[in-house]
Formats: structure tokens, C-alpha cells, sequence
């Protein structure tokens, strides 16, 4: 493991939520009588999510030592360190049509990529997005799986014939799946936890390349599951494709997650034989890391608190795409609740968990102009603000 690697991650990580729960706030802040208190309330907010260099020096060196203990035993830390199984990664030699299915939020894609070996690279790459309806992340699993496998089978269908393979041969996908999974083999692995706003109970301890090929067959698609990978792992190896050099990935998105190239033989929980290639690609799970280091907040705190998984994820309830949005509602309701912030009376759409998005929230905080229009037309739009005027 690099040191200096995980400093880095850690400091754009924390520093990105950081100013993201601060600086927003600022920049639409309107005088009132009561001005002072709003602005007490900001002040103590930037102050508890700041992360000067020696508190980034102590984040990742806790982080280190968990990360030890993760790949010490099965269960010694908070940080999984989930071995992938992955112990090759792309040359940029690879040739041929391959699919993919990714899902990791509250989005999935299919895609289809003809990679065209070493000069080639890749020659063409389609994919299509979908949805996934609120009520599926907490419903059955057959449901969920259904959903997705008849959207890969309706992807499928619109394939020219340019796509079609020799009789007798299945169409081979990848299987990107972005929740804690205890691999056992390259094409298998149990789900450990759900993040990221789902919670589907029965499929916990299942085999989700299991679950996803029984819904295939019962869409009569014909495809194979040929290898089960977080999405992390997946960036680690795309990245590897066209670069040799690389070694380390992260995800900040809808939620956050690292993968690294580990050595196998610093891996103590490792106990099948020895990889030719002495080394094993990590999934770290970092999401769930936690330390007295962090900077939490109270609105960190209240989040948690109301969450699905209360105690769990904490590090990606500070730093990822879901969440943002949310700490500074929290923020401004609090801000409107003891400084009349939007006047006398507060904004009923302001007391709605997850109203405000963290698109919505990036959008304001890049919000440069004079009269700040994108600040005010969020506002209006999203809790229905309509009175303030705001200026920079």
C-alpha cells in the first residue's frame, strides 16, 4: 500500500465536501434582521468541516490502519478490503464484443464495446441508461432483477446484424455491481450490504450473478455471466487499458469507493495459492470507513441518524453525490428555523428529506453571476422561494 496515495484521495474526498457543505451557504446569503445568527450558524459549519493538512495527515492514517486489518481477517475492520479476485488486469491487447451491466445507484447502464486490441483500442462503445423506479431499491428481488434483465434484453434486441456471434455461442457480460459483495470466485459473490438507498433484505447473503442469470433466462435472453466486479475495480481496469502505469482508482459519485493493486502476499487473509502474478486487485469498500478524525457535524450526525443504515457509511454520508444535497438542506433549515432565513415563515418544501439534490446544490455553488439567477431559480423551483432577491 502507498501512503502517499491514500493522503491524496483523502484530501480531494474531504476538501470537495468540505466546500461543498460550506461555500454554497455563503454565496446566497441575504441580510435580514437576523443576519448575525444566520451567519453564526455558516461559520460554525465551515469551521467543524475544515480539513487542514493535519487533519488529512490523521484521516489517512487511520485509514492505513484499517486498511491493514482489513486485509488482516475477515471482519477485523470497517473497512472490508474485499479481494476481487481480479489478479490480471487489461494489457490493451484485448479484441473483440463484450457487454456490460452496471448498477451501483440509482441508475443502471448497459453497454457494448468492440475493443480492437492494441492499435486498435476501442472501436465503438454504445450504452443506454435506465432508471431504476424508488420503489424497486426496497422491494423483492425478483422484481429488481426482472426490471433490469428485460432492459438488457430489449438492448440486446435493437443489435444489427452486425452483432451477431457464430451459433452456439453465448454473448458474454460483465457484471459491474457496486454494493459490498464477498467474492468467491471471479464470476461469483454473495452481497454483503446494501448502500446507497437500497435495502432489499432477502438478497443479502445471496449470489447476485445467480439472481441476475435466473432473471435472464426467464426474459430468454442467452447471455453468460463471465466476471462479477465492483464498479471501482472496473475504473481500476479501464484505466489499465490505456494506461500501464496505473494502480489505484476512486469513484466519488452517487456514492464513493477505492480499489487498489495490492501485493498477494500482504494480503494475510488470502489463503488459496499464490496468483503468477503476485498480485490481487482490492476493493477497499472505503465508504464505510469511520475515525474520531473525520469532521462531522451535527448535520452529518442527524443524517446518519435518520438513514437506512444508521452507523454504516460514513465516510461516503460525508463525501458522495446522494448525501451533499441533503447536509445542506439540513443546513438551511436550521439556518431558517433560527434566523428567519426565508422570512417568517419556513418553507414547508424545505423540511422534505432529499428535496434538494446535489446537482442542484453543484449548480448553485457555480453560480457566478451578479444577481446569482441559477440560485435564484433553484430556489423557486425546488422549495418554492419566490420573494428574496439575492446579489454577491
Amino acid at each position: 500500500m502507498e501512503k502517499k496515495v491514500v493522503v491524496t484521495v483523502v484530501c480531494v474526498a474531504a476538501v470537495a465536501g468540505a466546500v461543498a457543505a460550506g461555500v454554497v451557504l455563503r454565496k446566497k446569503m441575504k441580510k435580514d434582521g437576523k443576519w448575525g445568527r444566520a451567519m453564526e450558524i455558516v461559520k460554525e459549519l465551515e469551521e467543524k468541516c475544515g480539513t487542514p493538512t493535519a487533519k488529512l495527515k490523521q484521516v489517512a492514517d487511520a485509514m492505513v490502519v484499517e486498511m491493514h486489518a482489513g486485509l488482516a481477517s475477515q471482519g477485523g475492520s470497517k473497512l472490508k478490503m474485499l479481494i476481487s479476485y481480479v489478479d490480471n488486469l487489461p494489457t490493451g491487447h484485448e479484441s473483440g464484443l463484450y457487454y456490460a451491466l452496471d448498477l451501483g445507484g440509482t441508475n443502471f447502464r448497459v453497454l457494448r464495446v468492440h475493443l480492437g486490441g492494441l492499435n486498435g483500442g476501442i472501436v465503438n462503445q454504445e450504452f443506454a441508461e435506465v432508471p431504476i423506479p424508488p420503489e424497486l431499491m426496497t422491494g423483492a428481488a425478483d422484481a429488481l432483477f426482472d426490471y433490469i434483465a428485460a432492459e438488457l434484453a430489449k438492448f440486446v434486441a435493437q443489435e444489427g446484424q452486425e452483432h451477431e456471434l457464430p451459433p452456439g455461442r453465448k454473448r458474454e457480460l460483465g457484471f459491474t455491481f457496486s454494493f459490498p459483495v464477498n467474492q468467491t470466485s471471479i464470476a461469483s459473490g454473495t452481497l454483503v450490504r446494501w448502500t446507497k438507498g437500497f435495502s432489499i433484505d432477502e438478497l443479502v447473503g445471496q449470489d447476485v450473478v445467480t439472481e441476475l442469470s435466473r432473471a435472464m433466462k426467464r426474459q430468454n435472453l442467452e447471455m453468460h455471466v463471465s466476471a462479477l466486479v465492483n464498479d471501482t475495480v472496473g475504473t481500476l481496469a479501464g484505466g489499465r487499458y490505456t494506461n500501464k502505469d496505473v494502480a489505484a482508482a476512486v469513484i466519488l459519485g452517487t456514492g464513493t469507493n477505492a480499489a487498489y493493486v495490492e501485493r498477494a502476499q500482504a494480503i494475510p487473509k488470502w489463503h488459496g495459492a499464490l496468483p503468477k502474478s503476485g498480485e490481487m486487485v482490492i476493493n477497499m469498500e472505503w465508504g464505510n470507513f469511520k475515525s474520531s478524525h473525520l469532521p462531522l457535524t451535527e448535520f452529518d450526525n442527524s443524517l446518519d441518524g435518520d438513514s437506512l443504515n444508521p452507523g454504516e457509511q460514513i465516510f461516503e454520508k460525508l463525501i458522495s453525490g446522494m448525501y451533499l444535497g441533503e447536509i445542506v438542506r439540513r443546513a438551511l433549515l436550521k439556518m431558517a428555523e433560527e434566523a428567519s432565513f426565508f422570512g417568517e415563515t419556513v418553507p414547508s418544501k424545505l423540511k422534505v428529506p432529499f428535496i434538494l439534490r446535489t446537482p442542484d446544490m453543484s449548480a448553485m455553488h457555480h453560480d457566478t453571476s451578479s444577481d446569482l439567477k441559477v440560485v435564484a431559480s433553484k430556489l423557486k423551483d425546488i422549495l418554492e422561494v419566490s420573494s428574496a432577491t439575492w446579489a454577491l
